[in-house]
């Protein structure tokens, strides 16, 4: 699976350019209608919920641990499963606020740290629930791009109408 995406630009029946759509929210975040904030008061208590499931799994797990017979393990376990999640929640925070292209070094290792990744799910959702607190989880990214291309389509359309009138004059003339 490649890191990169490319987004490919859609137009509306206008020709302006229409917003990517963000996952859970679809396009509601342009306008933030009354459907948008259902949607993020939805999707915030589900990320919280999978949270609180994911350490608790995590709990039942190193309460196992401590009971059988390899009990001295289980603070080292838990310290590894603590910084998992902290590492786990600053790469999707930054993924969430910066895009998966702004990864750099360990962040951007997909495979050799998978491990991670997976033993430290409960941080990375942990880091959306509290994104989703702020707005829809990659939104100012999603947001910054629709509004370079809006600007740039309105740009273009002035510069054209401009040629235009200055060639209807012409020809007046």
């Amino acid at each position: 699976m490649s890191t990169t995406r490319t987004t490919a630009t859609t137009t509306t029946a206008d020709g302006a350019p229409a917003p990517q759509p963000i996952r859970w929210f679809g396009t509601t975040w342009v306008r933030r209608g009354p459907d948008y904030w259902l949607r993020r008061v939805a999707v915030s208590l589900g990320a919280l919920a999978a949270t609180a499931a994911g350490a608790l799994a995590l709990r039942l797990g190193v309460s196992g641990v401590r009971l059988s017979e390899a009990a001295p393990l289980s603070l080292p376990l838990t310290l590894a499963i603590g910084l998992c999640s902290a590492l786990a929640g600053l790469r999707n925070w930054r993924i969430l606020t910066e895009g998966r292209d702004s990864l750099t070094g360990w962040m951007a290792e997909e495979k050799s740290l998978a491990g991670v990744w997976l033993v430290g799910s409960v941080g990375a959702l942990a880091a959306y629930f509290a994104r989703s607190l702020v707005e829809a989880p990659g939104e100012g990214l999603r947001r910054a791009v629709h509004d370079r291309e809006t600007a740039t389509w309105h740009r273009r359309g002035a510069a054209r109408a401009g040629r235009d009138a200055r060639k209807a004059a012409r020809r007046r003339s």
